[in-house]
């Protein structure tokens, strides 16, 4: 990925293209193929003599997609909870979880099993909707 002059110097000679291709000829294409266009302009702007502020204090590149706390309902049906929510939760792949609906408050609770926990009966569809009604 070309910085500075270079990068100038780059994006000015492609100037008749399009900003992909620009960005494309100048370097910032990402590992799968991806024009990088936030990065291009970034340097870009870096380049022209301005210092943007650094999103992270550590620096080392972007902390990618943030928690929303916010999600909806897929198209068929499905509910997406993404792995910055897992991730924050120190989730690892593998782990089980029991899905618990709580009809009164319209709320998911997911309880962590063990392998203890694994051989606990499952509630059929019957008992389940048996749970779901009003006590009064």
């Amino acid at each position: 990925m070309l910085t500075g002059q270079e990068l100038l110097n780059r994006a000015r000679s492609l100037s008749n293209r399009s900003e992909h291709e620009i960005a494309r000829g100048c370097g910032y294409v990402g590992p799968s193929g991806r024009v990088l266009l936030k990065g291009f302009y970034k340097a870009l702007v870096e380049a022209k003599g301005y210092k943007l502020p650094s999103a992270s204090s550590g620096g080392g590149g972007t902390r990618g997609r943030q928690a929303e706390f916010k999600t909806r309902v897929h198209g068929n049906g499905n509910l997406l909870i993404g792995h910055a929510y897992t991730r924050r939760l120190g989730l690892e792949p593998g782990q089980e979880f029991r899905i618990e609906l709580r009809q009164d408050s319209r709320s998911i609770w997911l309880l962590p099993m063990n392998n203890k926990e694994l051989k606990v009966a499952e509630v059929s569809p019957e008992q389940d909707q048996d749970t779901k009604k009003d006590p009064g």
